[in-house]
């Protein structure tokens, strides 16, 4: 049962890292990110993915790049892990 949060919380920290390195970088390609990162391609594909259809990155020509969304969703990071850390020590 807590390996598939485990799980999903390693996931959301690739997500977040692949964000942040796009935002520091950007534009930015699957292979520079990969090497930032230390992530296998495929894994930084898949995190790429997933942040567009969440709309915080969008390609362009050039590579990755952030949208408006990008900093909102980086500046209220750390109030919603506090929220859940709360949830969690309720347990």
């Amino acid at each position: 049962m807590l390996s598939n949060l485990i799980n999903e919380v390693k996931l959301l920290k690739r997500h977040f890292l692949i964000l942040k390195l796009v935002r520091e970088n950007e534009p930015i390609g699957i292979l520079r990110l990969s090497e930032l990162s230390r992530i296998p391609q495929h894994r930084v594909r898949y995190s790429l993915r997933i942040l567009e259809q969440k709309g915080v990155i969008k390609p362009s020509s050039k590579g990755a790049v952030s949208t408006k969304r990008a900093a909102r969703a980086l500046e209220s990071l750390p109030g919603e892990l506090r929220n859940i850390s709360k949830k969690l020590n309720e347990i």
